[in-house]
């Protein structure tokens, strides 16, 4: 038997003996547990449109219950104490399928969300139409599989940047649910750039209603209101993806010195900027105008953001001397820390070394560390803190795909692969940086090129689905199931996102079937 093709690769994917399950116009989706109904809301929703199935989500029935206990028709999810290996409860789940029914069960909601996403991978691609499927011939049959999974990294991510070009509410749900497919638990949002400030800040009016105003290329500036935020923190938060603001600081503050010329060692406002380069902004970080500044800024992000972290960016800050640099990242962590946010920052802020124990590094050099990234880096493992890998050459979903590309850049030894994104090993990046040592993977996309939505979707598919496995599956099985075994899947992948109208690149080192066009 020919086993569904799925990504992330499962920690175990067994063929059962047996009939396939399938969905019928009589299919119920039975829960049990807590937080196990609005998971099946989600799966129905996915369901109901291609499918026209009613798909009423009911209780598990129980000797207390006249309902009527789950038939070979249905879906049942439910909570159940010890599905997950040790270690693994708040993500794993396990899923069986046969002509008896199907059943996924973990620990947590979250562990069914993730599980959910697998269950749909199960189906025809078709299933994941936004439109009614009116095939007749149509079944909608899941392979009769035993699976147990969970995933190998704890932080799996990816960036939007709405700085360079802004997205608005729309697109970033629409980037969440794109992202919720391959089992992605963050969303990292790039809020402030030279060419943009896209949050709402009390106190600070114009840095949205001037630094708001601008973009790459004089495009169509914007921000989010305090409500907008709020929208998106909580419909990732029904997604069990956690977003992570980021406010780059002390470079890439172009559009807040525009706004606010007190934070400039001059007093001297500069002209928006719509260009592409960086390194040439810095607050003045001799002022104590600039730190009330960033205190009001990183205590109204930490009131507005339930999730652990808080991004304050310190990459290429070129403008800015060495020395300075290190006493302002010093100031503004442990600051920044007392809101009782785990702070993350690029690599270049191991610059300086009495950061507060446990900050993050997120490390954005090459998979061969340039220009003292390594050293810099395990400033933060030496602090206690953790890693989250996004090496440019692999994991930036901006680069090229190959010469000619539509969108994107070329500059971290680009153009890059899907055979590329997928095949590092991340272990193998950082002396002294390995499996302990890493929070997860993350991959930004940076929108110079980029002012669509779907031209995101582009550049971010189906290169974020090798990342995405990297970061899932264990280490062993990525090893195993190498790219050849990946190539399929990837494009099996991509058939799902073309049916439901999500954007991908149609990349020359896929074995592409006519199915996927």
């Amino acid at each position: 038997m020919t086993l569904p093709q799925i990504v992330p690769q499962p920690v175990s994917l067994v063929a059962r003996d047996g009939e396939p399950f399938e969905l019928t116009g009589g299919s119920r989706i039975v829960v049990d547990g807590p937080g196990a109904a609005a998971v099946a809301e989600h799966l129905a929703t996915a369901f109901r449109v291609s499918t026209g199935f009613e798909l009423p989500v009911v209780e598990l029935a129980d000797e207390t219950s006249d309902a009527a206990p789950a038939a070979a028709s249905d879906i049942t999810l439910a909570i159940a104490a010890g599905t997950a290996p040790a270690g693994h409860e708040q993500e794993g789940y396990a899923l069986e399928t046969d002509s008896a029914g199907a059943s996924l069960r973990a620990d947590t909601a979250e562990g069914l969300f993730r599980g959910v996403q697998t269950l749909r991978q199960l189906f025809p691609a078709a299933i994941e139409s936004r439109k009614r499927v009116d095939d007749l011939g149509t079944r909608w049959l899941a392979a009769s599989v035993d699976i147990t999974d969970h995933p190998r990294f704890a932080y799996r991510g990816a960036m939007l940047d709405v700085a360079r070009h802004f997205f608005d509410v729309a697109d970033v749900k629409r980037y969440i649910d794109d992202i919720a497919l391959l089992k992605t638990n963050h969303l990292h949002l790039h809020l402030t750039d030279d060419q943009g400030w896209r949050i709402e800040i009390d106190g600070w009016p114009k840095l949205t209603e001037i630094g708001g105003t601008s973009s790459v290329n004089d495009e169509r500036g914007g921000f989010y209101t305090k409500a907008e935020y709020a929208q998106i923190v909580a419909y990732a938060s029904d997604r069990f993806i956690t977003i992570v603001p980021e406010i780059d600081l002390p470079g890439h503050t172009n559009a807040a010195l525009a706004a606010y010329p007190e934070l400039t060692c001059t007093g001297q406002a500069p002209p928006l900027y719509t260009g592409i380069e960086v390194g040439f902004s810095s607050v003045c970080i001799n002022s104590e105008e600039t730190y009330r500044f960033v205190s009001d800024v990183v205590r109204q992000m930490a009131a507005m953001t339930p999730g652990p972290y808080l991004h304050l960016g310190g990459d290429e800050s070129l403008s800015t001397p060495e020395a300075d640099f290190v006493r302002f990242i010093e100031r503004v962590t442990t600051d920044a820390a007392l809101t009782g946010k785990t702070i993350i920052g690029w690599h270049e802020m191991g610059a300086a070394t009495a950061m507060p124990n446990g900050t993050i590094g997120q490390y954005w050099s090459f998979t061969r560390p340039q220009d003292g990234a390594e050293d810099e880096t395990m400033t933060f493992v030496r602090g206690g803190g953790r890693v989250i890998l996004s090496p440019a050459d692999v994991a930036y979903l901006d680069m090229v795909y190959e010469t000619g590309t539509e969108f994107g850049q070329a500059w971290a030894q680009g153009p890059t692969s899907v055979r590329e994104s997928y095949g590092w090993k991340p272990t193998r990046i950082i002396d002294g940086v390995g499996e302990e040592e890493i929070l997860g993977i993350e991959a930004p996309i940076w929108t110079e090129t980029m002012h669509r939505m779907q031209d995101v979707e582009y550049m971010a598919f189906p290169r974020l689905a090798a990342i995405m496995e990297i970061a899932w599956s264990p280490r062993a099985e990525h090893d195993q199931h190498d790219f050849e075994s990946f190539g399929p899947r990837a494009v099996a992948f991509a058939e799902r996102l073309e049916a439901a109208g999500i954007g991908y690149h149609r990349a020359p080192d896929l074995p592409w079937t006519d199915a996927a066009q």
